[in-house]
C-alpha cells in the first residue's frame, strides 16, 4: 500500500458519521398578511410598493411614476401599464436601450419574506432591459405572493427551464468606502405595484 493510499484510508477511518440534514419546511409561521409584508420587505431594500385595484388604476400609477421621475423613454412590456413609446420587441441590439428612462416589466410572483419578485427572462424582448433603464417598474399580481424562498424556490423549480431571476428593489453597492450606494450599476429606483 502506497503512502497516498495509508493517508487516504486513515482520514476515512477517522470521518465524523453522517448527519441528516434537518428539515427546513415549516420552520416559519406563514405571515398573516402576505401583501403587507411584502410592501415593508419592499420598503426595507428601497424599493416602493404601489397598491393598484385593476388594469386602469395600474395605468395611472405608471403614468404617475413617469411624470414624478421626469421619464420621457418608457419601454413596457405590461399591456395594462400602458404602452410606452419604446417597443421593445422592434429593438435589434441593446445599446438601443440606451436612454430609457423606465422600464415597466411583468413580475410572475413576489416573495413575502424579503420583497423579491421573480421575472421570467421569456417575458422579456432583451434581458439587458432592467438593468439598462434608470428606473424599473415591475407589476405582480396581489395574490402571486409566496411565503418565504423556500416555496419560492419549489415554485421556480416548477416552471419551465430559462432564463429568470430575482429581484429585490434598486440596484445597490457599499463597496465604496463602504458607504451604501443605491442606483450604483443598475436601475436607480425600483417601484413594485401589486395589482388586484
Amino acid at each position: 500500500m502506497s503512502s497516498r493510499d495509508e493517508i487516504l484510508r486513515r482520514l476515512r477511518a477517522a470521518a465524523p458519521p453522517p448527519e441528516a440534514l434537518p428539515e427546513t419546511r415549516g420552520l416559519a409561521a406563514p405571515y398573516a398578511d402576505r401583501v403587507a409584508q411584502f410592501e415593508t420587505a419592499v420598503a426595507a431594500v428601497a424599493g416602493t410598493a404601489v397598491r393598484v385595484a385593476d388594469g386602469p388604476a395600474l395605468a395611472d400609477g405608471v403614468a404617475a411614476l413617469a411624470a414624478r421621475l421626469g421619464a420621457k423613454r418608457i419601454a413596457s412590456a405590461v399591456p395594462d401599464a400602458g404602452p410606452g413609446n419604446v417597443a421593445l420587441e422592434a429593438l435589434r441590439d441593446p445599446h438601443e436601450l440606451e436612454g430609457v428612462d423606465l422600464a415597466v416589466l411583468p413580475g410572475v410572483f413576489g416573495v413575502a419574506e424579503n420583497g423579491a419578485v421573480w421575472v421570467a427572462g421569456a417575458s422579456l424582448h432583451d434581458r439587458a432591459v432592467f438593468v439598462v433603464t434608470q428606473h424599473l417598474a415591475l407589476v405582480l399580481p396581489a395574490g402571486e405572493l409566496v411565503n418565504d424562498m423556500h416555496e419560492a424556490c419549489a415554485r421556480v423549480a416548477a416552471l419551465p427551464r430559462g432564463y429568470g431571476l430575482f429581484i429585490a428593489g434598486p440596484s445597490k453597492t457599499a463597496d465604496i468606502e463602504q458607504a451604501l450606494v443605491i442606483g450604483a450599476h443598475g436601475a436607480r429606483s425600483c417601484a413594485v405595484f401589486l395589482v388586484g
